[in-house]
């Protein structure tokens, strides 16, 4: 052995070995953003969170967040990759983990999303998204865990639709414990009440009624299923299909109207055109004494409980 080395030592590259690069980590690679995703789209205050970065970064960044929340609904996976695109550039601003956060939710990944939105907390100190952090504990299969973030000191001072949504996530707990009579107890909050058109309203009505169902009080069931797709406006519930498959009907698209017809009857469409030219004279009582009646809100998908 040459003075100088050790056998055991690191070697040197020889020849070119020395300029040759290493495997790029293929996170690294920055997923296609599509023409629409512009930086002035983010939200202002997200936007203001960015200025701690170079501005070619930020705007980098903000493309990114933007193409995520616009996909997070129609793709949510691609939604994810420009999520994760951001965080690897600006881990350290709360607002880039707070969407990469939520895009891993949307796509089940329960601890990456857990892990990005506690951060997120640390970061901020809003707890906007306790509801989220509560399921994702479920999804985990640790529902004492949602338990304590649902009753913890900071959800009493969530506005009333984040209030709202983790009582739901409390309630389908304890459906995963088996115990369906405290799932419907955490639902029982004075908002049962409310009338007007808003989507926390129409999931509060549609899990009450699930939880009833699932208890065996289906005329109580049917009159929420009622009530949330009465308020159901943006379509976030299924409440229209699962009312008619309580009153033994189905759904039938018509134009931008919702048609019931009775589900036993597979001729009715048929008998209705033959009969309708042979009764011209058919009063506006006697026709809303028929089979078909409109119904106003469509169908929708799906709710956090399940």
């Amino acid at each position: 052995m040459r003075s100088g080395y050790r056998s055991d030592g690191p070697r040197r590259q020889q020849g070119n070995d020395r300029y040759r690069e290493e495997p790029r980590d293929p996170r690294d690679t920055a997923p296609e953003l599509p023409e629409d995703a512009l930086p002035h789209r983010l939200d202002p205050d997200v936007r203001s969170e960015l200025t701690t970065l170079p501005k070619s970064l930020a705007d980098v960044v903000a493309k990114h967040l933007v193409a995520a929340g616009e996909l997070l609904e129609e793709d949510p996976e691609r939604a994810y990759q420009h999520a994760v695109y951001a965080r690897r550039k600006a881990s350290r601003i709360g607002a880039v983990r707070e969407a990469s956060g939520l895009a891993a939710y949307s796509v089940g990944k329960w601890q990456e999303g857990l892990s990005d939105l506690r951060a997120a907390r640390r970061m901020n100190g809003r707890n906007t998204y306790l509801a989220v952090i509560a399921d994702c504990e479920r999804g985990l299969g640790r529902p004492e865990r949602a338990l304590e973030v649902a009753h913890g000191p900071e959800a009493a001072d969530l506005d009333v639709a984040d209030r709202i949504e983790l009582r739901i996530v409390a309630s389908g707990a304890r459906r995963d414990m088996g115990d369906i009579h405290a799932a419907l107890v955490e639902l029982q909050v004075p908002e049962l009440k409310e009338r007007r058109a808003r989507p926390w309203v129409a999931r509060l009505f549609y899990a009450y009624a699930d939880a009833l169902l699932e208890l065996g009080r289906e005329s109580e069931a049917r009159e929420y299923f009622s009530r949330a797709s009465a308020v159901d406006r943006e379509g976030g519930t299924d409440a229209d299909e699962r009312l008619a498959a309580l009153e033994g009907v189905e759904i039938v698209d018509s134009d931008d109207d919702v048609v019931w017809t009775d589900a036993e009857d597979p001729y009715f469409e048929e008998e209705a055109e033959s009969e309708a030219p042979s009764v011209p004279s058919m009063s506006t009582e006697e026709a809303d004494a028929g089979d078909v009646r409109g119904h106003e809100d469509g169908p929708a998908p799906r709710d956090r409980e399940n």
